[in-house]
């Protein structure tokens, strides 16, 4: 695995940690880090040592969003282009992690801001401490959301309520982003570690292949007819029932043992 500037990649039992690593700046985005977001999550993707990717940010915050002292210093010299750059390395990461076929987790650890909030919502589950908070905070700024958040949050809360969340620029707190079905789960901050571990460990253990199709053909039916989404069931199961994992879960359950999954 490459060594990056500021993103931290660890393996083990088949789960795969990428930490956004800039506690100091509460993990803000900063030069070729979007980059090195996208890069990590294609080879991890390639992988066939990793089951599930787990991103999380080291220290208090979960991610910031952009750097702000970067992006005053692209606006002072209405750097255009520079800034597209940005934006389109934003694109980069969210589109990495819904096109790899491995669940993604985010740990929320603390604040998620802007492109850190949506870096968030672009994940297939969302876990998060007492102590995160979530929000769309680009008005504040004068910009408009980025990194997917006016396609993933309509999806989560409605239409309105997105358009309250962005109009307000604020920062929801973990309890209430819970409710709003932002966040999947909450736990206690020194709980996160723990619970996160879980969570990837029990979806780590689930046949890869089924896992896969399951997050395809769900962001697919967003855009499908019913005849489109059981077209696209009756495809996956049949690509399934010939794998080696239905084996294995038929004798298991005959058997009255768990599974061993191997992704076959």
């Amino acid at each position: 695995m490459t060594v990056y500037e500021n993103v931290l990649v660890h393996v083990a039992a088949g789960v795969a940690t990428l930490t956004l690593n800039r506690p100091a700046k509460l993990n803000a985005f900063a030069g070729q880090m979007r980059q090195e977001i996208a890069d990590a999550v294609h080879a991890l993707a390639a992988d066939d040592a990793v089951r599930v990717i787990v991103v999380t940010g080291a220290g208090r915050a979960f991610c910031a969003g952009a750097d702000i002292d970067y992006m005053r210093e692209l606006a002072e010299r209405s750097d255009v282009e520079g800034f597209r750059g940005l934006v389109e390395a934003g694109r980069a990461v969210v589109t990495a992690i819904r096109a790899t076929p491995k669940p993604v987790i985010a740990s929320v650890n603390g604040p998620a801001a802007g492109g850190g909030a949506n870096l968030a919502l672009s994940c297939d589950l969302r876990i998060a401490s007492d102590r995160a908070s979530i929000g769309q905070t680009f008005s504040r700024i004068g910009m408009h959301p980025d990194w997917g958040g006016t396609y993933f949050l309509p999806r989560l809360v409605g239409p309105a309520k997105a358009l309250a969340l962005m109009f307000s620029a604020e920062m929801v707190p973990a309890e209430e982003a819970l409710r709003l079905g932002i966040f999947g789960q909450v736990v206690p901050h020194d709980r996160l570690a723990a619970e996160t571990g879980a969570l990837a460990a029990r979806v780590a253990d689930q046949p890869p292949l089924a896992l896969s199709l399951i997050k395809q053909a769900v962001y697919r039916s967003g855009d499908a007819s019913l005849p489109e989404a059981l077209d696209t069931e009756l495809e996956h199961q049949l690509r399934c029932f010939q794998s080696a994992d239905v084996r294995e879960g038929l004798a298991a359950f005959l058997e009255k043992r768990s599974p061993i999954f191997r992704g076959a």
